[in-house]
């Protein structure tokens, strides 16, 4: 197995709008990256700290863009110190369904300001590598027809296309690398799985 010299961990986000494959493609990484002998520990986001229950339990009748973008901030915050940050600093790949892209991509939709939501947000480590699974809302809300979303409200597609919208604004900045999830689970997999041992080799051979 490849290994870090420092026994570092390594970072990877999936990020894209519903029934883009992220869990889908995150279950096929776990299973073929634990064959090869890796730690692996998956995650995702919102993590629903006591901050994210307190807004949709408490404060749904005030919930607007900045006020989702400051409790998912510290949501993800909390989930850094109590999960991410300790699993990569015992070895483990850490996969994660969601990052602050996502924040930037939907609260920005939602009306704050994109500049500000990524600026809220910088305080947060940049992950190893982080992919935009992009696919047509169309699509994506297809595929999720008969699974329950965690986040029905988000389920528009004029809104989705504006996600998708702001998701391509940070692949242009060079924040996301762009996948085609519109393709077969298959092909889309095999992309993801070339992409992350491209870096991984990359890593381990600079250390």
């Amino acid at each position: 197995m490849l290994k870090s010299k420092n026994n570092r961990g390594f970072f990877l986000v999936l990020e894209g709008i519903d029934g883009s494959g992220k869990t889908t493609i995150a279950n096929m990484l776990i299973k073929d990256l634990s064959n090869m002998g890796f730690k692996v520990h998956y995650t995702y986001e919102p993590w629903i700290s006591l901050y994210v229950k307190v807004l949709k339990e408490e404060y749904s009748d005030f919930r607007d863009a900045y006020l989702d973008a400051l409790t998912y901030a510290c949501d993800r915050l909390i989930h850094l110190k109590k999960d991410v940050l300790k699993m990569l600093s015992d070895g483990y790949i850490v996969i994660s369904d969601r990052y602050y892209y996502s924040s930037v991509a939907y609260q920005s939709s939602q009306n704050a300001p994109f500049e500000w939501v990524l600026t809220i947000n910088s305080v947060f480590p940049e992950p190893d590598l982080a992919i935009l699974l992009d696919v047509e809302p169309e699509i994506g809300l297809r595929r999720k027809t008969g699974f329950k979303s965690r986040f029905p409200e988000y389920e528009n597609i004029d809104f989705l296309v504006k996600v998708r919208e702001n998701y391509m604004k940070l692949v242009r900045m060079g924040k996301l690398v762009l996948i085609n999830a519109n393709a077969s689970i298959e092909n889309v997999y095999r992309e993801v799985f070339e992409l992350f041992m491209k870096k991984y080799k990359a890593m381990v051979g600079e250390e």
